[in-house]
């Protein structure tokens, strides 16, 4: 049986973070825990050092085979395997664990889709990023204006079923909402509405129907009837909430069956953000304006120079 202990690294280059998790792995591996003999780990990112019986999936080549000879070598037996991936492909991710199956045992394989996957997140997420920052520069031309970016529920919520659509959602909530300084330096505010299930759209779309065979009816479809549906009229109406409502910047309206309602994120807890660190934020922002404003100048000419 194939024991996989998934140790997922993406390296973020010149982070404290990379260091710190190095450090983890290290002390994990000294510290003769006797639970992780016999497993075998499946580590991406970590050509520069790991521990255990391991299969090492890097894109650093000479270094990943050197870790891993080095750890067989040390062992004077086969622990470490490399084989060279993107960890940002399925079928290089597959290939890891098919690898892993031939090296130190067997595994299912589940098929994904690059495709389906990037595909949600490019209209979803990069999609809306990208055309709001188009936006952005036409806007400035003409001295400013508001941006609405459409959301959803599931940007605030987690719903079942649908977890790559929810964080594709999310993203776009969490670029909203650091878009806070954006007023101050080109007079153009962003936000976002977040829809619940519009009746509306399911009724002209049949989308119901799509989660349906001939003979299985999917218990997603159940779910979604128990909810109170929004309305497009309601969705509209949060659109022009944000357009004319100038003190709105880097909000988001949850459009429920009852109508908008400005949706607040948690504050953060006193243990992260005490009044001092306040104080130092408060400066920060004061401090970076003239360069965002700089930087903003800079980037618009270029793109009017492009056009």
């Amino acid at each position: 049986m194939f024991h996989c202990s998934i140790l997922c690294l993406v390296r973020l280059r010149y982070n404290v973070f990379d260091s710190f998790l190095y450090i983890q792995i290290v002390t994990l591996s000294n510290s003769g825990v006797k639970d992780f003999e016999g497993k075998v780990a499946v580590i991406t990112g970590e050509s520069r050092g790991i521990a255990a019986r391991v299969v090492i999936g890097d894109i650093l080549e000479s270094l990943g085979t050197e870790v891993a000879s080095a750890y067989n070598e040390r062992a004077d037996t086969k622990v470490a395997a490399f084989i060279r991936i993107d960890v940002s492909k399925y079928s290089d991710n597959e290939a890891l664990f098919q690898f892993s199956e031939t090296e130190f045992g067997d595994n299912n394989k589940t098929q994904y889709s690059d495709d389906l996957e990037e595909g949600i997140f490019s209209v979803n997420s990069i999609g809306v990023i990208e055309g709001s920052k188009v936006a952005l520069m036409h806007m400035a031309n003409r001295d400013g204006g508001s941006i609405v970016c459409i959301a959803s529920i599931a940007g605030l919520y987690s719903i079942l079923d649908t977890s790559a659509y929810n964080a594709s959602k999310h993203v776009v909530v969490g670029y909203v909402r650091s878009c806070s300084i954006l007023p101050v330096v080109c007079n153009i505010r962003i936000n976002a509405v977040c829809p619940s299930w519009v009746v509306d759209i399911i009724i002209a779309t049949d989308l119901l129907d799509s989660f349906t065979t001939s003979t299985t009816a999917d218990p997603f479809v159940e779910a979604i009837n128990s909810f109170h549906f929004a309305t497009i009229s309601d969705v509209v109406k949060g659109v022009f909430t944000f357009s004319y409502e100038e003190s709105r910047n880097a909000e988001t309206l949850i459009i429920l069956s009852d109508g908008p309602k400005l949706n607040v994120p948690v504050p953060l807890p006193a243990s992260f953000l005490d009044q001092e660190c306040v104080n130092v934020q408060k400066r920060y922002f004061e401090n970076i304006i003239p360069h965002a404003k700089e930087l903003f100048t800079e980037t618009l000419e270029c793109y009017n120079a492009e056009q």
